[in-house]
């Protein structure tokens, strides 16, 4: 027993078929049966050899290889489909469904149609499959794709000029974020980083994982120099070194008490130099040794002191000289 890989027509995509001795080359057209019926495929993968006890994982196989009259079989049944599509249109809108109807499919035996849809919420068609099924005389069945399938089966070209990925080779669609734009500083005008289906380009995830490497190699070389002391804040070889990355890829602060002290916490510059707390009172101190003893007859009773702008002062004869007054401001107070 052998197994092949054959595209199918609608949707695009690829599957594993059971080849019993049926010669098959790469693109050839040939008839298989899957779980819907017969159905039209292309050949992507010659036969290829497969082991007696894997051979119950595939259900589906190649019936035959295609031959003229399934071409022109084929052929008609392609324009069925674009009557089907013309009908089914009217009849979506002569009901005011809200449904964008993308593309009918035929099997190969005609007895059912597929009608591929895209809707924002869900939409009763009932009414509808009864007056498909009254007009078509078949099988109708009524699938929901969203609008990343809605362009693989309708194809285009793309912002780089070739054929959309998903419509030529591109078989499953992966989840794109935002986050894979700002990686790899792309600008992030919604018009320049989405495809034709209107979601983000596929292509993003393409080259992701190597703008991801090289950015943590690149983290990783700037945390070494860091911790070496090679690199610091400001220019500065003797600025403390940062810690290690936080779990979210930022580097922390080292902690307050790793910090230099602050201007508050430093010892004071002069440790003879007692806090003012801890100095005598003016009325404490001792007098000074310099100073002559006052006279006796300098001393003035309380009540006949002088006034505090005039004072006294002795000459040589033992008299009493007037000294200057000394006029004070508002502002602190100076000679005249």
């Amino acid at each position: 027993m052998q197994v092949v890989k054959v595209r199918l027509r609608k949707p695009r995509r690829v599957f594993s078929f059971l080849c019993d001795g049926i010669p098959l080359n790469r693109d050839d057209d040939c008839i298989v049966q899957t779980d819907r019926g017969t159905e039209w495929g292309i050949c992507i993968l010659p036969p290829e050899p497969l082991p007696a006890e894997m051979t119950s994982r595939f259900s589906m196989k190649v019936i035959r290889r295609a031959s003229r009259n399934d071409r022109n079989a084929q052929e008609n049944l392609e324009s069925e489909e674009r009557k089907a599509h013309r009908i089914c249109f009217d009849k979506i809108k002569q009901r005011k469904l809200p449904m964008k109807l993308v593309d009918a499919e035929y099997t190969f035996d005609k007895r059912k149609v597929v009608f591929y849809f895209t809707a924002e919420d869900r939409v009763d068609f009932r009414e509808l499959v009864r007056d498909l099924a009254h007009d078509l005389r078949a099988r109708i069945e009524l699938r929901h794709i969203q609008v990343r399938d809605e362009a693989k089966m309708v194809g285009g070209i793309g912002s780089c000029g070739r054929a959309l990925c998903c419509t030529t080779w591109l078989n499953d669609f992966k989840p794109i974020s935002m986050r894979m734009a700002k990686r790899q500083n792309l600008s992030l005008n919604p018009s320049k980083i989405s495809g034709q289906c209107g979601r983000l380009l596929c292509c993003l995830a393409y080259e992701n994982d190597q703008y991801e490497t090289f950015k943590r190699r690149s983290r990783e070389s700037a945390d070494a120099q860091r911790t070496t002391g090679e690199a610091g804040a400001h220019g500065n070889a003797d600025a403390p070194a940062l810690q290690e990355d936080s779990p979210g890829g930022r580097p922390q602060r080292p902690r307050r008490e790793e910090r230099e002290p602050r201007r508050d916490d430093r010892p004071p510059r002069r440790d003879d130099r007692p806090a003012r707390d801890d100095r005598p009172a003016r009325e404490d101190r001792p007098p000074r040794q310099d100073a002559p003893p006052p006279a006796e007859d300098s001393l003035v009773p309380t009540d006949q002191a002088a006034p505090e702008s005039e004072s006294t002062e002795m000459d040589e004869g033992g008299k009493r000289r007037p000294r200057r007054r000394r006029r004070r401001s508002g502002k602190g107070g100076g000679q005249a």
